[in-house]
């Protein structure tokens, strides 16, 4: 059986809430859906909150004038970043029909999104995709909900209400020079609007064939001491999927969330933000797991994944001249999950210093130092253990780039580095060098060199996890398990990247990007030697696999995407990418499976187009194609997602609209993964409506 390593750890636990999550759900429902009935008699003089930036009369130039902070951790056109950037807009976000932050990647050029079932999700950049995509860093205001004990992402808990997203920023290619270990191929970083950005209120209600919801209630104000503020909750239930032999997949997703953010002027020169979340929620599968040694049984059984979540974060951003400030972020998360078969806690606290300045006319320089220490406690199961079953670990950070200016307005070389110690590995050093040429307004071309290193897991290196249980000779069990390795080194990436922005003319733009990945030390599964072993009871024989390092590797490909206004009314959005990867083994290495499972793992090819069209009556007409290419190692056949959606806005705060998902065939897989342990879901054909009252 093959199992990979970022992916066979789906277990956790928590705390037993799920009757008054679906209380409060139901009482959250009925009652947001009541109230948009009642709206829709309204036609009083309301404010003009929380309404969409309409981009509709900006030019394409505007558009890739837009400012991004995640290539540089710094303010910068993105016509200026040196770097493959895309920037998900408000704009995009209303027109896209997405009820979910995954959905709404997938119009990302080069992002490789698939659903596995329900609630779970297949999300990475440039290859090696899995349930945890363990070289994908993802960031929510500048927090990252990376996980140190799984490698990866939770996509079922990090939900963030969209009306109160400014926009994503998605960078493909490594950021470790600046945001860290484990932004190896790609960081997204999900930045919410400034509570005095969205004054009012709004209310959101949706359901249809395959989810109820969500429904988000948001309202924000000020106050005189405290500034501006806004606090949302939201909640919704998704339908369990089929599963490839026709059943239940007993998949259904349910989740509560509540957030706040303040935005508070100090001083002159001071300002501090605020914000937090509080969630509930839980997410069922099928899992095949060992239930007993004595008999030796397994089977395939219905869990229950319960999630619980709090955070908190403060950032207190000072002004010291026009040419210099500075940042400091502390922020505090606990989180739990588990089912029946595993449970996990972990607590995070994490604090980063910044500064920035402009030195000398030609230099603008940023440096920074950082510091994270997680604390985790592993419920031992007969599924899942870790030794030890508590752990402590620390990572100190700090990192310097320098942006020159060799042209003014014409050439800019930047030079970064970051330094890290962390308990796993030791030491780390991941530099990057970028240099940028705009020989006009319309056009730029850009390079850069860097190396990444994806750090560790805790899974990678203390976990055991037991596989199956078979009968032996003369009535001794057999245990297959996989386990962790004490000794595992970083995984490591060296990238050459090359790329052309254009924008000829006001109704059309291209992006376009090339790159070669080189990678060292990557995650394989190397098989141990049989022995007797006394625990867990009774005595049995022991069939051991070990993660090790003993794979490399190539990748390249090339990501280009356009805007066409083809009338002032009409733009169209296409995209394509090309990816192709080739691992290999060190001599010595065992691995017997990684090798196809990774490579085939990922589409080569993906196409997509995105369509956008104003029509009279207040009526808006969005579309997309998605085209994904196969997945050999899965077995998953090519398939093309058609989403389209109606929305009118009936007055000047309130819209409706009407959206089919899925369109072009109904119950088709995206994704088996590698873990054969967890039985994925068919993509149904979906339809929902949607009312939306801002006040």
């Amino acid at each position: 059986m093959q199992v990979h390593a970022s992916s066979c750890f789906l277990f956790p636990k928590l705390h037993r809430f799920s009757s008054v999550a679906t209380v409060y759900l139901r009482v959250t429902q009925r009652a947001l859906f009541l109230a948009g009935l009642a709206l829709l008699t309204l036609s009083g003089r309301l404010s003009v909150a929380g309404q969409i930036l309409d981009l509709t009369q900006k030019s394409l130039e505007d558009l890739m004038s837009i400012e991004v902070t995640s290539v540089s951790k710094k303010e910068q056109k993105t016509s200026q970043a040196a770097a493959a950037v895309f920037v998900i807009s408000r704009e995009d976000i209303g027109h896209s029909g997405a009820l979910n932050i995954p959905d709404l990647l997938r119009m990302v050029p080069g992002l490789d999104v698939a659903q596995i079932d329900a609630g779970k999700w297949a999300i990475s950049a440039r290859g090696f995709n899995g349930q945890y995509s363990n070289k994908l860093l993802v960031l929510v205001d500048g927090r990252t909900v990376y996980t140190p004990i799984f490698g990866g992402v939770f996509w079922d808990s990090q939900n963030v209400p969209l009306g109160s997203i400014e926009r994503i920023e998605v960078i493909r290619g490594p950021g470790a020079a600046v945001w860290g270990s484990n932004a190896v191929n790609g960081v997204i970083n999900i930045i919410t609007l400034k509570a005095g950005d969205t004054q009012g209120g709004s209310v959101a209600a949706s359901a249809g064939n395959g989810s109820i919801g969500p429904e988000t209630i948001s309202y924000s104000g000020k106050v005189r001491k405290l500034g501006a503020y806004r606090v949302s909750a939201e909640g919704f239930q998704v339908n369990a999927l089929p599963t490839f032999a026709g059943l239940d997949g007993q998949d259904d997703w349910r989740l509560v969330l509540g957030r706040f953010r303040t935005d508070t002027t100090l001083s002159a020169k001071d300002s501090l933000t605020t914000e937090g979340d509080i969630y509930r929620g839980n997410a069922g599968e099928l899992a095949f797991i060992p239930l007993s040694l004595e008999p030796p049984e397994n089977a395939t059984v219905a869990l229950r994944d319960r999630f619980t979540g709090e955070n908190l974060l403060a950032r207190w951003n000072r002004t010291i001249s026009s040419g210099s400030e500075t940042s400091l972020q502390v922020y505090f998360e606990r989180t739990n999950r588990g089912d029946s078969s595993y449970g996990v806690g972990l607590n995070t606290f994490d604090t980063d210093f910044q500064h920035h300045f402009v030195w000398g006319a030609r230099q603008d320089i940023v440096w920074g130092l950082g510091y994270r220490l997680s604390t985790d406690d592993i419920d031992p199961t007969l599924r899942v253990s870790a030794t030890p079953a508590n752990r402590g670990t620390q990572l100190f950070s700090s990192f310097a780039q320098d942006e020159i200016a060799i042209r003014r307005d014409r050439v800019h070389l930047n030079l970064s580095a970051r330094a890290e110690n962390n308990d796993y590995t030791g030491f780390d050093f991941q530099p990057s060098a970028r240099l940028i040429w705009t020989p006009d307004t319309k056009n730029s071309v850009w390079g850069a060199v860097s190396h990444a290193d994806r750090i560790p897991a805790r899974s990678d290196t203390d976990f055991r996890v037991n596989l199956e249980a078979l009968p032996g000779p003369g009535n001794v069990p057999i245990l297959v398990s996989l386990f962790g390795n004490p000794n595992q080194k970083n995984e490591q990436l060296t990238a050459f990247e090359t790329g052309y922005r254009t924008a000829p003319s006001s109704r059309f733009s291209l992006d376009s990007t090339v790159f070669y990945n080189r990678y060292r030390d990557l995650l394989s599964q190397e098989p141990g030697a049989m022995r007797i072993e006394t625990n867990p009871a009774p005595v049995h024989l022991l069939i051991p696999t070990y993660f090790g390092n003993g794979l490399y590797g190539e990748a390249q490909g090339i990501e280009a995407f356009a805007n066409w206004k083809v009338t002032r009314r009409w733009t169209l959005s296409p995209g394509y990418s090309f990816f192709s990867l080739h691992l290999h083994k060190f001599a010595g290495s065992q691995d017997s499976g990684s090798v196809f499972g990774t490579e085939g793992g990922t589409p080569n090819h993906q196409a997509q187009l995105r369509s956008s069209l104003d029509l009279p009556w207040k009526l808006q007409w969005n579309a997309s194609a998605y085209f994904v290419n196969r997945l050999p190692a899965q077995s998953i056949p090519s398939y093309t997602r058609l989403d389209t959606g109606l929305t009118w806005r009936a007055e000047e705060h309130i819209s409706l609209s009407l959206v089919g998902q899925n369109l072009l065939k109904d119950l088709h897989p995206e994704f088996t993964g590698p873990d054969a342990t967890v039985q994925s879901g068919l993509m149904r054909r979906e339809a929902y409506g949607k009312i939306t009252w801002s006040f």
